[in-house]
Order: structure tokens, then sequence, then C-alpha cells
């Protein structure tokens, strides 16, 4: 299943808005504050590759008061435990 982490960095304060409106995707499985060189991280999956970047480019992306982001999308098969 494709997945993908963004980091954001957004406006000053923003934070929490930004959060609540990334839990109502419904392809998002995780999404938690963090300290340091970015503000937030996502964890995204869907079921085919092109609904993965879709989701990412217009429903995380364009979130009002995002700054920019970061996006990594996993090598399918890698570091999973068997």
């Amino acid at each position: 299943m494709p997945t993908a982490y963004v980091l954001l960095n957004c406006d000053l304060g923003a934070e929490s808005d930004i959060i609540k409106q990334i839990k109502q995707v419904p392809e998002v499985v995780e999404v938690s504050g963090v300290f340091g060189v970015y503000d937030i991280i996502v964890r995204v999956t869907s079921d085919d590759m092109d609904k993965l970047r879709e989701i990412i480019t217009w429903n995380i992306r364009k979130i009002d008061k995002v700054r920019s982001t970061l996006t990594m999308i996993v090598i399918e098969g890698q570091g999973q435990k068997k």
C-alpha cells in the first residue's frame, strides 16, 4: 500500500488548527506535532500512488497557513519485519 510521510512547516501558532484539519482527511493514518526543523509530521496511505499524490497536493499542501512541505514516499517492501 503506497505510504508517504509529509513534514510540514506552518505559521507560528497555527499548528493545532492545521492538525485538526489534517485529521479530517480519511487517508491520514497519523499526525503529530514535532520539535525541530519541521512543525508537523503526517503519515498518509492510499490504494494507489496517483491518489496518494493527489491527497498530499490538494488536501494537505493547500491548507491555509502551511508554509512548506517535504514529502518522503516509502519504498514498499523495505524495512518491514517478516
